[in-house]
């Protein structure tokens, strides 16, 4: 089993990976692994390209729900399946890198 931490794991799109029930059973390692749950997401290549360690530093949409690799018909179902508010989550993340940048 997945070791408890209190530090939250995040996928690139938001998802929270330490959340997630097939992380913590160790059959998915979380996104920014080798072993992700979904091969075939094309959000993870997209945020290895411009070197994000979120969506959330993404500048080319304000809004991240014009992103069509992270709001689609297979996010939104995800999102309801995971119960989680991915998008919610990165502008929470972005919302927090701001506020560090104004503390310092």
């Amino acid at each position: 089993m997945a070791e408890e931490t209190a530090e939250k794991i995040v996928a690139y799109c938001g998802l929270v990976c330490s959340d997630c029930g097939a992380y913590k059973k160790n059959k998915c390692e979380g996104c920014h692994s080798d072993k992700p749950m979904n091969m075939g997401c094309k959000v993870k290549p997209c945020a290895i390209e411009h070197n994000y360690s979120t969506c959330a530093e993404c500048s080319d949409f304000a809004d991240l729900k014009d992103c069509k690799k992270l709001n689609n018909f297979i996010s939104k179902l995800f999102a309801i399946i995971f119960r989680s508010d991915r998008i919610g989550n990165l502008y929470k993340i972005r919302e927090a890198k701001f506020k560090m940048i104004d503390n310092n």
